[in-house]
Order: structure tokens, then sequence, then C-alpha cells
């Protein structure tokens, strides 16, 4: 039987089964199954040839139960609203299990950004804040970057919601520059944070990271980041990357400098001198300890679980894995960290910026990361101890810790 790979559908599924566990009622299940508001707009943006060209977006507000939704905006040309729905609802709970202040949302616009010329870029960002700009605000809706935008991106939109309301208000967007109140550490946010929690997966599961192999599928910004985590901070060798054009492989491993600057040079990590290609597929079943998916959603599925070799999936993507995947790997003991724990540093850092705008004093990159590491950690912990206590696997567990604390939040205010 072909899986339903329907981001939001897979989403729902998980929700019910820790509804089931945690023996919510009915109203509150119910509650947490559905998006709170959805907006839907279509964006008219001036093409340089001078035409206009119509585009359609979101913006999805999952649920505010704990504080003001927060959540990236993608630009892909396979967007949906079901994606964004999912993604949203992720948001929500990833926020819930690091025990940050904040709900969950998620947007985007359906378009080809590749396809755009920087100027044509510039009046698309501003266009959709423009249709979006309403639901907005520091103590509303945070947006962030997330694939095909950047902090470019986000300094258009906070300078056209700036215009909009005839004032600045940095913080109610995060992921800009600097020179704009962005944070110090969050480049490297969500990888520093997968980390983190492969570090402490490798201490319970008694495994020692030096020269352990790992291999990386997605070399854009948070898998290039792994990269050089996983060399320099854990020690690990780096055997296999790739991108959406293809990988490459090295037994005795491959250096960060190296196929980054490659990369850059190129526009891929393929053809890297020393090195073997190899598909995508392939990349994920490579003999290792450490698996990690930093690109797509649904690569894991039931046709290729069974011959997964690594001990742990560090699940950088969102939703990379599907529930007949989980359940064989669950079955063969492969310990994966889910994706909304392992990939939570990026919005971790995200309330830092936040915090940071609100009262106009910004860290150093050092407290940056001890915070996140505490953050990360405590979470891991959280998410550990619930998969022993319920006998379920991680990602069940991160559900319970998060599912839970949004439905108290729910409760206290009275809503169900």
């Amino acid at each position: 039987m072909t899986e339903d790979l329907n981001p939001f559908a897979l989403a729902q599924q998980k929700l019910d089964e820790a509804a089931a566990i945690l023996n919510l009622d009915d109203a509150t299940h119910q509650m947490l199954r559905w998006p709170q508001r959805e907006l839907h707009v279509t964006v008219p943006v001036r093409m340089d040839d001078g035409s206009t060209r119509i585009f359609h977006g979101f913006r999805v507000q999952y649920n505010d139960a704990r504080g003001p939704t927060k959540g990236g905006i993608r630009f892909h040309p396979d967007e949906t609203i079901n994606t964004v729905r999912a993604l949203a609802a992720w948001m929500t709970w990833k926020t819930a299990v690091v025990d940050v202040p904040l709900g969950g949302a998620k947007g985007g616009i359906i378009c080809n950004p590749k396809e755009l010329s920087l100027a044509e870029l510039e009046r698309m960002s501003r266009a959709y804040i423009r249709q979006v700009g309403r639901i907005l605000g520091p103590e509303q809706d945070i947006p962030a970057p997330d694939i095909n935008t950047n902090p470019q991106v986000m300094a258009w939109m906070a300078d056209e919601f700036a215009t909009m309301r005839g004032h600045n208000s940095f913080g109610m967007i995060t992921g800009k520059p600097l020179s704009m109140g962005g944070s110090l550490g969050r480049g490297d946010a969500t990888a520093r944070g997968g980390a983190a929690c492969l570090r402490e997966a490798a201490r319970e599961l008694r495994i020692d990271l030096r020269g352990a192999k790992i291999a990386i599928q997605g070399f854009g910004n948070v898998g290039s980041y792994m990269h050089m985590l996983a060399q320099h901070q854990l020690g690990m060798q780096v055997v296999a990357v790739s991108d959406d054009v293809g990988g490459i492989f090295n037994a005795a491993g491959l250096d960060y400098e190296t196929v980054r600057a490659h990369k850059q040079a190129h526009g891929s990590v393929l053809a890297l001198p020393g090195s073997q290609p190899l598909t995508n597929a392939e990349l994920l079943v490579l003999d290792v300890e450490v698996l990690v998916p930093a690109a797509i959603e649904s690569v894991i599925t039931a046709a290729n679980a069974g011959n997964i070799r690594a001990r742990i999936i560090a699940e950088l993507a969102n939703g990379p894995t599907t529930p007949a995947a989980d359940a064989i790997l669950y079955e063969r003991g492969v310990y994966i960290i889910p994706d909304f724990l392992c990939n939570a540093g990026g919005v971790t850092v995200s309330y830092f910026e936040m915090v940071q705008n609100s009262y106009g004093f910004y860290w150093t990159e050092e407290m940056v990361h001890e915070r996140l590491e505490a953050k990360m950690t405590a979470a891991f912990r959280a998410v550990h101890a619930g998969a022993q206590a319920h006998r379920v696997d991680n990602r069940m567990a991160a559900y319970l810790v998060a599912v839970a604390r949004v439905a108290e939040a729910m409760k206290v205010r009275g809503w169900v």
C-alpha cells in the first residue's frame, strides 16, 4: 500500500496518537488538530520588463496559546497549503518542546525565486508583507527565514512593515542582518542545536563520536553548518554530503572548508576532486554511525527504512521520516532525534533575537551559544526521559512533552 505523504495528514496522525496517550478530552484534541487561522493572499509583483505577475501565498497561525506565533517564510515553486499547515503545526510543538513562550506559524509564496532578479525578489518580499502585515507584529506573529529566504529578505520585509506602521518595529521579524537588530549566533543556530542533541544522544547510547562516520543529506545553510560542527566541534568524520543535484562520498572524510569552497565556486558539491559521486538515495543507506537528513520531507520511507544502517538519525530537515518508516526504525533500534527537537535551535535563537530587540541590549555570541546549549540539552533530556517513561519512540515522546504543554496553556486560559 502506498503511504499517504500529505505532510499535514502526517502531522495530524502523530497528534492523534499523542492525544490518545495523554487522554486529552475531545475539545482539546480537535482544537489542536487544526490551525486557529489562515490567510490566503494574492500577490501582484511588477516584473523588470514592466509586466505584472500574480503569485499566491499563505500565512498560517496554528496555535498561540503559549504566546505570539512564530515561523518562517518560504519561497518555493511546490509550496502547498498542506505543507504550510504541517510546518505551522510542527512549529507549535517545536516552541513548546524547547519551552519558549511562543506558538507556531508558517508562511510562503508559490514561486521559483531562481527565476527572479534581485529587484523582483525585493518587490515580491515587500508585496507579501503588504498583504499579510495586518496579522504580523511582535505581539502577534513573528516570521523568520526559511527555504529560499535570508537576512536580506527579512530586512526588506521589516522595512516594509515599518513603512506600513509609520515606525520601526524590528522585533516583528527575526533572522535579520546584525545592522537591523539581528542576533549573533543565528546563522548556525539550527545546526548547533542539532549538534547538541547529537552529543547528548551519543552519551545516552555510549557512542564515542570522535572519529565516528556521519553522512549529511542536504548542503544548504543547515547541512553545511552541520558539516562544520560535526568535523570541528564533535571530531567526526564526514564521509558523504549531498545537495539537490547529487552527492559525494569519500571513505577517508570530506573536509568542510574544501567542500564549501567547491560548492561556492561550482554551485554544487558534485565533482569535488578526490570524491566519488553518489545519489541522495544511496547516501541514506551508507554504513555510518550517524545519518543527518537536512534537506526535504519524506525521504526516509517504508521502502528504504529497512536498509538504513546508521545507529542515530538526527533530523535537521522538517518531516524527513514517514510514520511507516518510524515504526520500522524503532523496531530495529535506530535512535531518532525527531525533527522538531533536533532542528529547534533556529527558533530558539530567533526567540533570543526577539528578547534582545525588546530591550535594546544585544548579547555576545558566547552568551547566545551558552543559552542555546542549555535550552537544547534540557529539551533533549525531557524527550529522552519521556520516551523511557512511556515506552514510546522519541518522536512520540517529543509530541507528548509539547502537546501537554500547549494543552495546559489552553486549559488555564479557559479555551477548552
